[in-house]
């Protein structure tokens, strides 16, 4: 596969233009990534995005998927990953967000291994292919659900996150289960978030499903009830 490599350069030199090194370690710290920041603040580094991925449009799904990835793995700086990100929710390519695109997504969401790269990619790239192919994607989730990766278990029960009405919920209870007697972190605090979340949509469900489930860890429980007690 041949990726794009003018957009790829012209994204870390703009990146590399635009940078603060003042504001670089804050935001390491924040994030505690091993992987070093350049400073750049989101709101630059849209606008950067805009006008880099308008001049570069790519001509079809391969190159698309290569340069996503290209970017995303030779990375050094950790905007340049959230610039893949953004690459790979384009307007331009959104005809290939289909279940073509989930290895792609998968491998981000696996090598990222952190809810800042995990979060959007679930909510914003799983999420809406699995909306639009639930019979081809269901069981791509459910099996991530039943797996021992924390990243993919989260994406599972995450994904979903802003669906409202047209939340499966047979597939959220299955992604939920396996992770509920889990002392992970990540996984209690996804799963309350995912039933907070639907919660404005169904509270009677989500209260339901609570009572329902006493092995659920504090943090989930506070989270899934905190706006409907």
């Amino acid at each position: 596969m041949n990726a794009d490599e003018e957009l790829v350069k012209a994204v870390r030199a703009g990146l590399a233009e635009a940078a603060d090194p003042g504001k670089a370690p804050a935001m390491r710290a924040y994030m505690k990534s091993a992987m070093p920041f350049r400073g750049v603040a989101k709101p630059q580094r849209s606008a950067l995005l805009k006008r880099v991925l308008a001049e570069h449009i790519l001509p079809d799904r391969v190159t698309y998927s290569a340069t996503v990835l290209q970017l995303w793995r030779t990375a050094e700086f950790r905007e340049e990953r959230y610039a893949a990100i953004d690459l790979s929710g384009y307007r331009a390519y959104r005809q290939w967000q289909a279940p073509g695109a989930i290895p792609m997504y998968e491998e981000m969401i696996v090598s990222g291994a952190w809810w800042d790269y995990v979060d959007e990619l679930a909510i914003r790239r799983i999420g809406p292919i699995l909306r639009s192919a639930r019979a081809q994607v269901t069981p791509v989730m459910l099996d991530w659900a039943a797996g021992r990766s924390l990243w993919r278990r989260r994406t599972a029960i995450i994904c979903q996150v802003g669906a409202k009405e047209a939340t499966d919920t047979d597939l959220l209870t299955r992604a939920i289960e396996p992770a509920i007697a889990e002392p992970e972190f990540f996984l209690r605090k996804g799963i309350g978030w995912a039933l907070r979340e639907y919660a404005k949509t169904a509270p009677d469900w989500v209260r339901s499903f609570v009572d329902e489930h006493p092995g659920l860890s504090g943090l989930s429980r506070r989270e899934a009830l905190k706006h409907i007690g």
